[in-house]
């Protein structure tokens, strides 16, 4: 990863990885592609490889992450699906050009053109996202229990009742806070 960039937070389902590039939400905001080689370097750790990005590529890249952030959020809480963020990410889907490929070991994974385009990309990325949304995988959309992430995740826990988008960020942070909250009362009672 890049010095003195944040780490990316990939998790097992592309699109909801993708809107993790923005953490925080509603506390101090973390952006983790906050430039087109940022976005590049995600991209190629996501198995989307491309050549290049212009600050152009990296807006529409934004608003394809905004869109399927609020659509997942309005689906988990089974809210209607805001319309202008559902066609933002049909309009995306539409314009990629990727072919899902199969490996040797039984993978699915997206081959991009020759010339790969960050478009490419996020048409496969918003493609992921229409499947998630749709319930065409096991599992289903949830939100981080932390007050400050609220980020949404597909979770395939056999219980499905995972509370956390990252157990090793939100869920550590918040098992903390309550365990420091308690041995304070415990400290004052203890007087």
């Amino acid at each position: 990863m890049s010095a003195g960039l944040p780490d990316f937070r990939l998790g097992s389902v592309l699109a909801t990885s993708f809107t993790g590039t923005l953490s925080e939400r509603h506390g101090n905001a973390v952006e983790r592609i906050p430039t087109p080689r940022r976005l590049v370097d995600w991209l190629a750790v996501s198995g989307l490889p491309v050549d290049s990005c212009t600050p152009a590529q990296l807006d529409l890249a934004r608003e394809l992450r905004e869109s399927i952030h609020a659509v997942a959020t309005a689906a988990a809480v089974q809210d209607a699906l805001p319309s202008p963020a559902v066609q933002v990410i049909n309009d995306r889907s539409a314009q990629g050009r990727a072919a899902a490929v199969l490996t040797p070991g039984g993978e699915r994974l997206w081959r991009l053109g020759p010339a790969s385009r960050v478009e490419d990309a996020l048409g496969v990325i918003a493609a992921d996202a229409i499947g998630v949304i749709a319930g065409e995988r096991d599992g289903r959309l949830a939100l981080c229990a932390s007050p400050t992430c609220r980020a949404a995740f597909f979770d395939t826990s056999r219980s499905r009742t995972r509370r956390w988008c990252d157990m090793n960020t939100c869920g550590n942070r918040e098992k903390k806070a309550r365990f420091q909250a308690n041995q304070r009362r415990n400290a004052e009672s203890a007087r």
